[in-house]
């Protein structure tokens, strides 16, 4: 398990290089500020469990990850980690560029306490599936971006760790490579691995994470669901730069308030059949006059997965000029062609180039029940046909 306590890092800050030999002198006095890169962090990881770290560059999320592994010593507070801890932090960190890739793994595990005959039973496993042929026996500043990473990667998950923390790590490879990681966290977490990670994908956040830490300017905005966290970083990047998003038990709402949606409803219920329709009701009211608003609505299912969005400008039905005090009702009018499952809805207004004037997360949600116990998110209504060489044996339809 990981626990952070009350954790800060402040770097000072020179104006001079000279100004650091300056400060050591006797009676010279302080030449330098305070840089907060975190403040006051708090948080536990049980075991098993997958604790993501989402928040704008700059704010302090591999700063907090490498202190956790660490490569970093805190200026205040505790960190504990129980169990052998396995990093994939930065690009270059850790693999020697003039040893071999083989070399590397041997070097890595060993650091890592693991003995010789150890690392031998893991090196199969290590070469299959960083899948690099004889470039593990090449030295590693021949590689790739794509293939250091696989070989990095690799090697953290094969060495038995207790505690993996990986930042970004994902974001250089190819789609098979990721949707292998993703089955390999899946994995992990069964083994009952700790793991801690950042990623800019908010999708694979919201498929990995069971909770999640949203991080801006060095201070922790909020812990918890992870569809939470990411809904208060994604208001946090669609909010005006002068505006604060509200903060609410409730859903998380923000924009420049020129419009508000002062009502939400689901016709005819809450609950309805594959492919059944169904009607999201929106009234809206604008305070200022305006030439071309937009309203826009999207369907998440219940791992916070965009699953459906649209708004009133894609579907060519544009709300046209409004004065100020001016309500309207629309009606988005839908096929519910999804598996059985519970989703959100998500609606906004906007300006024409996106900027929100009132959106709100997840405001309602409705199930959907189905007789199939189909996969995925939607009903794509298959038609199986079996062939035989004669020629066509069967027709069956699924839809």
């Amino acid at each position: 398990m990981v626990s952070v306590l009350n954790l800060s890092k402040v770097y000072p800050l020179y104006a001079k290089p000279v100004d650091r030999l300056v400060e050591s002198l006797p009676l010279m006095g302080q030449r330098h500020t305070d840089f907060a890169a975190l403040t006051d962090i708090s948080f536990d990881v049980a075991p098993g469990e997958m604790f993501a770290l989402v928040g704008p560059n700059g704010c302090g999320k591999s700063t907090l990850l490498q202190i956790v592994a660490g490569i970093l010593p805190p200026t205040r507070g505790l960190v504990r980690v129980q169990g052998r801890i396995a990093a994939l932090l930065e690009l270059g960190a850790g693999f020697n560029p003039e040893f071999t890739g083989r070399e590397n793994v041997f070097l890595n595990a060993e650091l890592l306490g693991l003995s010789r005959k150890e690392i031998e039973r893991a090196l199969p496993k290590i070469e299959a599936f960083a899948e690099i042929g004889p470039f593990l026996d090449r030295p590693v500043k021949e590689y790739s971006t794509g293939m250091y990473v696989r070989l990095a990667f690799s090697t953290a998950i094969h060495v038995e760790p207790e505690v993996l923390i990986v930042d970004e790590a994902l974001a250089v490879g190819d789609a098979r490579f990721a949707n292998r990681c993703v089955r390999k966290f899946d994995e992990l977490k069964q083994r009952g691995v700790t793991t801690l990670f950042v990623s800019h994908d908010l999708g694979l956040v919201k498929r990995l994470a069971d909770r999640a830490m949203f991080l801006l300017n060095g201070r922790a905005q909020y812990v918890g669901e992870t569809k939470e966290a990411i809904n208060r970083y994604v208001a946090h990047v669609l909010a005006p730069e002068d505006e604060t998003p509200e903060p609410s038990l409730g859903p998380v709402r923000h924009g420049d308030g020129e419009s508000r949606i002062t009502g939400v409803k689901l016709l005819p219920a809450d609950r309805l059949s594959s492919g059944e329709p169904l009607t999201v009701e929106l009234t809206l009211q604008f305070h200022t006059a305006q030439a071309a608003p937009v309203c826009g609505l999207l369907i998440r299912n219940r791992q916070g997965i965009d699953v459906y969005g649209t708004n009133t400008r894609v579907e060519g039905s544009e709300l046209g000029a409004v004065d100020a005090g001016d309500c309207l009702v629309v009606r988005f009018h839908l096929a519910a062609n999804l598996v059985r499952g519970e989703y959100t809805v998500t609606v906004a207004t906007q300006h024409p180039n996106g900027a929100s004037q009132d959106w709100l997360d997840d405001v309602l949600g409705f199930t959907v029940t189905h007789q199939k116990d189909l996969a995925g998110v939607v009903d794509l209504a298959a038609n199986i046909e079996v062939l035989t060489h004669a020629g066509t044996r069967n027709s069956r339809s699924s839809a």
